[in-house]
């Protein structure tokens, strides 16, 4: 069992050839636990409408100059007919933060057109935020099954320094819903973000214990990167140069392959853009889940989180092809038409 002591070490490797043992090692335990398989996420970005004001996110509600979109229920829908037809296996509907009843309603009607067109075949991973019991149940009975809830920071104190201090960003209630999300049956994801101003290395250790108590079953985190629309902009002179994040964040993503072999880690597109083989390297380094973007390409530009994303300009079809060649030189395969459901989820669920 490592202590936190020991992740503090293994996050502040400076060597070369101990960061690529690392790597080396994460990389292989996922191939002994998981198989050397990468599995689809078709990424479906639905709505730039958030209720939310955190401060380092780009669609934040207090963004005045963000032009805001939501996706047509055809729209939708042709996403994740191409995402069923390409044998990608699932899709994430992702989205601003919302809990109002039109928006609940909507994403429940879209649930169940999406297992209609795909004879129930197509996975569903929602990421849409704090929600109520109801709601999360209502989901579930639509078609969901997993559900993205990133904490971002573990540490309360840290919590209040990156939201507003209102009763609209509480740690306590993010964390709480994380807790009720289990109880509907969801497989369950959270993660952080990656070098924040402010942040040290002994709060990601910390993060990386957290992730570990809550048991989840799968993580998506990457490295922390700046807008200049948000109020952390103001920040970024106390910030870590971007490789160093970058290379943080690989270990991040290997020292959590270590701590929980069997759950389902990302390969975000956040690391892609601070290293153009981001997500390759993110592969090698343990991550079995990779999100190909299927929002349509007018849209793109709008769903601006962090400067910098990459193909804004690339529609689902060319996506499909680039990514399937990225995960192949890695040495993987890429798992099509299947959910690569967590085995972290099998083995709590059945442990009970």
């Amino acid at each position: 069992m490592m202590t936190k002591d020991d992740i503090v070490k293994l996050l502040s490797i400076k060597s070369k050839d101990e960061h690529e043992a690392l790597i080396e090692k994460a990389g292989s335990l996922r191939n002994e636990t998981l198989g050397n398989r990468v599995y689809f996420r078709g990424l479906i970005e639905y709505s730039n409408i958030c209720a939310k004001n955190c401060y380092y996110c780009g669609i934040r509600s207090g963004n005045s100059k963000q032009e805001r979109y939501t996706m047509t229920d055809d729209e939708v829908l042709d996403c994740a007919r191409f995402a069923y037809n390409t044998k990608y296996g699932s899709i994430v509907i992702q989205a601003g933060e919302r809990s109002d009843k039109a928006f609940v309603d909507k994403i429940e009607f879209l649930l169940k057109e999406i297992k209609k067109l795909s004879d129930g075949n197509l996975g569903i991973t929602l990421s849409l935020g704090e929600q109520s019991d109801e709601t999360f149940k209502r989901w579930f009975e639509a078609g969901a099954h997993r559900y993205l809830i990133r904490i971002e920071t573990s540490d309360p104190k840290l919590y209040k320094k990156y939201h507003p201090d209102d009763k609209f960003h509480s740690y306590d209630e993010r964390l709480e819903s994380l807790n009720r999300l289990r109880n509907h049956g969801y497989q369950v994801g959270t993660g952080v973000m990656i070098g924040l101003p402010g942040q040290t290395v002994e709060d990601l250790a910390n993060d990386l214990l957290f992730i570990k108590k809550l048991d989840v079953d799968m993580v998506g985190m990457g490295p922390y990167i700046e807008n200049e629309n948000t109020p952390l902009y103001d920040r970024r002179g106390e910030l870590i140069p971007s490789k160093d994040r970058f290379e943080l964040s690989l270990r991040m993503i290997a020292v959590l392959r270590l701590l929980m072999p069997d759950i389902n880690t990302a390969a975000t597109t956040a690391m892609q853009t601070l290293d153009p083989l981001g997500r390759e390297k993110a592969i090698r380094a343990g991550a079995n889940i990779i999100m190909p973007n299927l929002t349509p390409v007018k849209y793109r530009e709008n769903y601006l989180l962090y400067e910098g994303k990459p193909c804004l300009d690339e529609d689902a079809a060319k996506c499909a092809g680039c990514i399937t060649g990225r995960i192949r030189s890695t040495g993987a395969e890429v798992g099509f038409g299947e959910w690569g459901d967590s085995k972290h989820f099998k083995r709590r669920t059945e442990g009970k």
